[in-house]
């Protein structure tokens, strides 16, 4: 089914775009064939250290340069990106698997990011404070905080890299991006964008290699003066630890757990139908998705049946065929993820209503499965599945169902259906999450912030919230 060509892999430091030569390389792995579509290049200590001499020289001309003309570029790249969102979404389909039309979308959401942040990097402003002496001036200016070391992962390898780059490089920074190594093509398609808009050389940089080396040098490096992190728990954990030891800010989005509430009074057929629309998007990969869907009894088994239905009409395969909902998870890891926790769960006493297992056809393609009677000591109540199970579960009450949504560490999305106003009001207040649907499951956008609460993270993306954490407040007393 491919007809599109890869891309050619690179690292890009110092305005150079670098093939791998005799560095080592990984394979970019078609999850819909299992295919090599190339190697990717890894970058060696020496070019992690060329390129955060760069980020430190390249800092000091961008973040000098004024804010119409950085703005300039970044609505350029966006531009490009829109321009050229075709073969870039193409390019996200056969490294990662997600459909093709969930593609372009991304595309085209991501360059939204630049263009948000082009404006917003035009209104940094600071203040004038009266002094309480005479012939004194106090101000406070805001100005970029330094070169940035970013890291995201594959599932989202456009919007995910384009949060940071726009707000980073809107404020000023100089940014040093270490993407997915599972779906480089589409991060250095934006890199290339960018560097088509003009955005002189070395103020971003694009590196590939283990993710623990990388990290370990990038963040130990005095050049480096904030990070920022897209992943698991674990590894959000550890990098905080490495930021600590520099004092260095991060901002970090991690996992999530998305507990739906669906109330006797809501549109039970929306919410089940958009549900398992929600739940198994990008296969379920997804952060913000939704997970563990908490039913008051007496629609359990209306919502129950319709979600069900709603699952088994959605088509899998490759995605890059206009027909596909569902595409592969990415790589082996997830799939053999998927089969553990369903055998704990079934284990345990745990019913499969559909799906349950790998499809036999090339590809890591596994079923979208529904699970009911899942009990609390199961792993999937506990752990984040990060692929295509639901779990659905009854409860009584608005306080029964906020202590099950809110009983795990992770605090990154919410969701709740219901049309009576008073509980619309108390779910929002009571959710213990960063972000929160009621009555829609699409709640992101370039305006809002992004980020969680608890153990999925601190700090926000997007909205006029995602530039603070690229600046730094400085205070001039002046006689």
């Amino acid at each position: 089914m491919q007809t599109t060509p890869y891309d050619s892999l690179y690292l890009f430091i110092n305005g150079t775009w670098l093939e791998a030569e005799e560095r080592d390389t990984v394979a970019v792995i078609n999850p819909s064939t299992e295919k090599t579509l190339g190697r990717l290049p890894l970058a060696t200590k020496a070019d992690l250290e060329l390129a955060l001499n760069t980020a430190r020289d390249s800092f000091k001309i961008w973040s000098h340069t004024v804010p119409a003309e950085r703005a300039r570029v970044l609505k350029q790249a966006a531009a490009l990106m829109r321009e050229r969102s075709e073969h870039i979404a193409s390019q996200m389909t056969l490294e990662e698997g997600k459909p093709l039309a969930e593609s372009r979308d991304e595309v085209l959401r991501a360059a939204d990011y630049f263009e948000w942040f082009a404006e917003e990097g035009r209104r940094i402003d600071g203040r004038v404070v009266p002094a309480n002496r005479p012939g004194i001036q106090q101000l406070v200016k805001r100005q970029a905080i330094g070169p940035v070391a970013a890291f995201t992962p594959w599932n989202f390898p456009a919007i995910t890299p384009a949060r940071k780059l726009s707000a980073a490089l809107a404020a000023g920074c100089s940014v040093i991006l270490k993407p997915g190594e599972e779906s480089p093509a589409t991060a250095l398609a934006l890199a290339r964008c960018l560097d088509d808009a003009g955005l002189p050389k070395g103020v971003l940089q694009i590196v590939f290699g283990v993710p623990d080396q990388v990290s370990a040098q990038l963040i130990a490096s005095p050049i480096i003066r904030k990070v920022a992190f897209t992943g698991s728990v674990p590894v959000g954990r550890l990098l905080s630890e490495r930021a600590a030891a520099g004092v260095k800010p991060i901002t970090l989005e991690l996992g999530g757990h998305g507990p739906v509430l669906v109330f006797e009074d809501a549109d039970i057929e929306t919410a089940a139908s958009a549900g398992a629309a929600n739940r198994f998007r990008g296969t379920g990969q997804v952060c913000i998705s939704s997970t563990r869907f908490l039913i008051q009894a007496g629609a359990y088994e209306h919502f129950v049946e319709r979600f069900v239905a709603a699952t088994q009409q959605l088509v899998i395969g490759d995605g890059m065929s206009a027909e596909t909902q569902v595409g592969p998870l990415a790589n082996p890891r997830q799939l053999a993820k998927m089969t553990e926790l369903i055998a704990d769960a079934v284990e345990q006493g745990a019913t499969v209503l559909t799906g349950g297992k790998r499809l036999n056809r090339p590809g890591y393609f596994f079923e979208p499965t529904v699970l009911t009677d899942v009990p609390m000591s199961a792993r999937i109540m506990h752990e984040e599945p990060f692929g295509p199970i639901a779990v659905l579960r009854p409860f009584n009450t608005l306080e029964d169902g906020l202590e099950e949504a809110n009983r795990l560490p992770y605090a990154l999305s919410a969701y709740a259906f219901t049309r009576d106003a008073r509980t619309a009001l108390d779910v929002g207040d009571g959710l213990e999450a960063g972000m929160i649907g009621i009555n829609q499951y699409r709640i992101v956008a370039t305006e809002l912030p992004f980020g969680g609460m608890k153990e999925s993270g601190h700090g926000s993306e997007g909205g006029s919230e995602g530039i603070h954490h690229y600046l730094t407040n400085k205070f001039i007393s002046q006689a």
